[in-house]
């Protein structure tokens, strides 16, 4: 009882106490994520020109677009293909804000106009745009779906940003000119023309063991050019793949089954024995294809020719005879085992004409089918007797009845097709049929009342059953690969990894500049979790992770870390190794020339002086040397008869002499080339404008840090 009451006597001290505790548990959680003390790079993907891009509207954003583009993008291409679009109106609108340039709703209301005119649930009896009708689709969206009307204002507001940008591109467009003078000027250089004779002593004529560049050199190029080498953050891996494939072993235990089925005999099934017929002497092929042999590609009863069988057995199989079985062969992933059970000559192209009925629940049906399957039946048999009767009368029937629009304007005719072009009991009834039939054929689409107008072509057609095995690998053999993969995850925990492949004879890929939203790896396809891992902040050059991926594994080593900021001396010196070299070789050639005249050099490097006509500013190339700016503009620089001094092109160095100077035909007017000039800044507007505005935005990618990725 005493202690309980020194207890109630310093709750307020044990209170204090406790909630110090706590509050130094937090701080201590906040200084080691400097991020949680402001919240905003957890809550704001970006920050443009100022303005935030929510995490919250942007994986909404995100999740939408993947609905629209299903399963033919991944995460990461929609996401990112969404931040291209955020980053992109969000620049845009900064410019629009700047001039006060707005869509108005009387522009809104003729963009909508322009947009939705040729729709016809917006046009009036004269087929012309109705605005009232307009009005009344977005009231009901409005009052019946909040989903639907998000969806249609998200449709206004990028019918506004496309108009937006027009007119922002427009105004540009509109203060772009060509003058008089730089009508002048195109004209010049392009009519201006110099003939030279000139010697070239190429930077190949120096070997380049003789030119010694430094790690200096290359670390001092790059903080000359920093714009050039600046890199984002990267990662370069290293990793072995262990593939879950069927080995030999596995696909000759395929082949050994398949004969079983070929040619009889007793198996053991689910722990009790029974005996196979050969595949050659079953009538009931499709039980036996799908039921007793299980295939895995079910039995298909239509009749195929030669061109539609595997084209390495085609022959093999279209010369059987009836009941004759081809294989084990290898097909498609598959070893299968075909079998002719039915030979018969068919057409190969047809001509029909049809009126589709559909009934509730068809897949033809709408909101305005009522039929049930019995009422669109007996409307279809009433068809067949009033066409068999005239059937003059099959066209207005058609419009009157047919719900198929792919072929209402065409009386309800599909044209020369070939066999097995359409569902098939369509295909079955038109290609098995005579000229001239008239019956109803029901499919997933409603029923058909069908005219067949013509067939061609009769050929040998044969009707082949498959018992088909995929080529997967054993139960042993994917146990046999999760071994490998474990033990060399083991292994190179204390070995070293490219060591401990070469003695196991594994390949060993390199993945080198791996950024922080990309997903793919080389080799392996879509893997962001590898990725993620690589970038994660205490994984450590060397450490080594497994990942599973389809049909096997990956273990992955980080081989190195790149931060962002200017690319490191090893990963430039490819690219500026040859820039420096050519620098280097220009310096060591201008020190041992001596010579002042062009056949004094020529005589000193043992080469010739050659000659170049009509060159000009425009397309500064020079024949036999190529491309070659600064020695172009060095010509036009000087005198008819007039010899350079030393200068450095892009493949050696050069010394010239003018031998003819023509300058271009004088133009009583140079308007023409002045609106050349104009249409030609014009034209970069659209591929250059927005580029160049991005380049110059404030930027600020938050999405790895916000998580979103």
């Amino acid at each position: 009882m005493a202690v309980l009451n020194k207890i109630r006597q310093r709750s307020l001290f044990l209170i204090l106490i406790i909630a110090l505790a706590l509050f130094s548990f937090v701080l201590a959680d906040l200084f080691k994520n400097s991020d949680a003390l402001t919240s905003k790079s957890q809550n704001i993907v970006a920050t443009i020109n100022g303005k935030d891009i929510t995490r919250e509207d942007f994986l909404q954003k995100v999740e939408t677009a993947q609905k629209q583009a299903g399963a033919s993008a991944t995460n990461t291409q929609v996401m990112n293909r969404v931040w291209e679009q955020e980053v992109r109106q969000a620049v845009m609108e900064t410019q629009f804000e700047e001039l006060g340039i707005s869509v108005e709703k009387d522009q809104m209301r003729d963009l909508l106009k322009t947009a939705l005119a040729s729709s016809p649930e917006f046009q009036n009896e004269a087929g012309l745009f109705d605005e009232a009708k307009l009005n009344e689709y977005i009231a009901n969206l409005k009052e019946t779906s909040q989903a639907a009307f998000a969806s249609w204002v998200n449709y206004e507001k990028q019918i506004a940003a496309n108009a937006l940008q027009q007119n922002y591109f427009n105004l540009v467009k509109a203060g772009l000119t060509g003058t008089l003078a730089e009508g002048e000027l195109d004209h010049k250089l392009e009519g201006d023309k110099v003939d030279v004779k000139f010697v070239q002593i190429a930077y190949t004529s120096i070997a380049d063991s003789l030119v010694k560049v430094s790690k200096s050199d290359i670390s001092d190029y790059i903080k000359k050019n920093k714009k050039q080498f600046e890199v984002e953050a990267s990662r370069d891996i290293k990793y072995v793949e262990f593939k879950e494939v069927a080995t030999v072993e596995d696909e000759d235990a395929i082949k050994e089954e398949l004969g079983t089925y070929l040619n009889g005999g007793i198996v053991n099934i689910k722990g009790r024995k029974d005996t196979i017929v050969p595949f050659s002497k079953i009538k009931n092929d499709e039980d036996y294809i799908n039921t007793i042999a299980e295939s895995d590609i079910k039995f298909d009863d239509r009749f195929v020719f030669k061109s539609n069988l595997p084209a390495a057995v085609a022959d093999s199989i279209y010369n059987l005879n009836e009941g004759g079985v081809y294989g084990p062969y290898k097909d498609a992933g598959h070893f299968k085992l075909s079998k002719v059970i039915a030979v018969k000559q068919i057409p190969d192209s047809a001509k029909v004409r049809h009126i589709l009925i559909p009934f509730l629940g068809s897949r033809s049906a709408t909101t305005e089918t009522t039929q049930t399957e019995d009422l669109a039946k007996a409307t279809a048999d009433s068809l067949v007797k009033v066409i068999k009767s005239n059937r003059s009368k099959f066209p207005e029937l058609v419009k009157e009845f047919s719900s198929d629009q792919g072929s209402l304007e065409k009386e309800g005719r599909y044209d020369w097709h070939p066999y097995n072009t359409m569902v098939p009991e369509f295909n079955d009834f038109e290609f098995e049929g005579k000229v001239g039939d008239v019956g109803v054929v029901k499919t997933v689409f409603g029923f058909h009342v069908i005219e067949i107008e013509g067939q061609k072509n009769k050929r040998k057609a044969v009707q082949v059953g498959t018992i088909a095995r995929k080529i997967e690998p054993s139960e042993a053999t994917i146990d046999k690969v999760f071994r490998d993969a474990s033990s060399f995850e083991i292994t190179v925990a204390d070995k070293d990894f490219q060591e401990t492949a070469t003695e196991g004879k594994f390949n060993v890929r390199p993945v080198n500049g791996i950024k922080v939203l990309d997903e793919n790896i080389p080799g392996v396809g879509n893997q962001r979790p590898i990725v993620r891992w690589a970038f994660e902040n205490d994984v450590e050059v060397g450490d080594v992770k497994r990942f599973n991926i389809p049909n096997g594994y990956v273990i992955a080593q980080l081989v190195a870390k790149h931060e962002e900021g200017l690319m490191a001396v090893d990963d430039a010196t490819l690219r500026v190794l040859p820039i420096i070299r050519k620098e280097k070789k220009a310096e060591m050639i201008r020190a041992k020339v001596s010579a002042s005249t062009l056949e004094d050099l020529a005589s000193a490097e043992n080469t010739s002086v050659r000659t170049a006509s009509a060159i000009n500013m425009k397309n500064p190339t020079i024949s036999g040397a190529g491309r070659e700016p600064l020695v172009v503009g060095a010509a036009f620089g000087l005198n008819e008869g007039e010899t350079s001094k030393l200068i450095d092109g892009e493949k050696g160095v050069y010394m010239i002499q003018v031998t003819k100077v023509t300058p271009a035909v004088a133009l009583d007017n140079y308007q023409a080339a002045a609106n050349r000039v104009e249409q030609q800044k014009s034209n970069v507007v659209n591929t250059k404008l927005y580029n160049a505005l991005k380049e110059a935005a404030e930027i600020e990618d938050n999405r790895v840090s916000s998580q979103v990725q």
